[in-house]
């Protein structure tokens, strides 16, 4: 799967934010502070792996149908990866 500059940029915005909750840390910041910085980080990785599974998921469709096959057993694995990732 080729993955797009958005879901990288996504992913380096989650580096920064990740980044900036260490530096919080160092400075002794409130644990609610870290912890509401925490929660965003894990909605946008939760985003991102939704992201991902979608685009992976219409892409082995396609193929499925292409190749003349039901696309049933790709829909049940990407359902599993999504809920496995929660």
């Amino acid at each position: 799967m080729e993955y797009n500059d958005a879901i990288k940029n996504r992913l380096r915005r989650m580096e920064g934010q990740l980044r900036g909750v260490l530096n919080m840390m160092e400075q002794q910041k409130d644990c609610r502070e870290v912890v509401t910085q925490l929660s965003a980080i894990r909605s946008a990785v939760d985003r991102a792996i939704g992201t991902i599974v979608a685009s992976n998921l219409e892409s082995c469709i396609r193929t499925e149908l292409d190749q003349g096959n039901e696309p049933n057993h790709v829909i049940k694995e990407a359902v599993e990866m999504l809920v496995k990732s929660r």
